[in-house]
């Protein structure tokens, strides 16, 4: 009897599993999110990424939570991510983020994002005074508890200095028609 009842506890134990997994989306930490702006992002007219920012904060806040969900169009590994990111983080911050700070941020962005190809959604969840949490599709890959990196993090689009400001405006809903 003990033995019928073996397959069946895996069973439970198992859907128990998936389903308290798919109750952890990025969604429940933006409860009401709507969007704010889509866009699109092209290098050298190939389309790399669609994004589109989302927000319970209506207009739009960068003091509250958000996300920013990127829909991959294309290839790209983990490794030129993370660097494209430092880059850019580097970039925008100059010398208000250290070495080793950088350093660190670049540690963590190895464990937050994944190689990604046509179809995978990347989202950013920012959590104000908390740091940053990164889904894959609806899973969560990987937090970073460190307001500064979230804040560095997010300016890689959302910064006026930003390298795409037609982007930004259409992420923030005033590009002009």
């Amino acid at each position: 009897m003990n033995r019928s009842r073996s397959p069946l506890r895996h069973v439970l134990w198992l859907l128990l599993v998936l389903g308290s997994q798919a109750l952890a989306n990025w969604q429940d930490a933006l409860p009401g999110a709507r969007i704010v702006g889509t866009g699109e992002f092209r290098v050298f007219g190939f389309d790399v990424y669609n994004a589109r920012l989302w927000s319970a904060a209506q207009p739009f806040a960068s003091d509250q939570p958000f996300a920013l969900e990127l829909i991959y169009q294309r290839r790209i590994s983990r490794d030129d991510l993370v660097q494209a990111s430092v880059d850019e983080i580097k970039r925008l911050s100059g010398a208000a983020v250290s070495a080793g700070q950088l350093a660190a941020w670049q540690a963590q962005m190895q464990q937050a994002f994944v190689d990604v190809q046509a179809g995978t959604r990347l989202t950013g969840v920012y959590l104000p005074g908390q740091g940053a949490r990164f889904f894959v599709g609806q899973q969560l890959q990987y937090e970073v508890k460190d307001p500064a990196f979230a804040r560095a993090f997010f300016d890689i689009w959302l910064d006026p200095r930003t390298r795409n400001p037609e982007l930004r405006q259409q992420l923030l809903g005033t590009a002009q028609p």
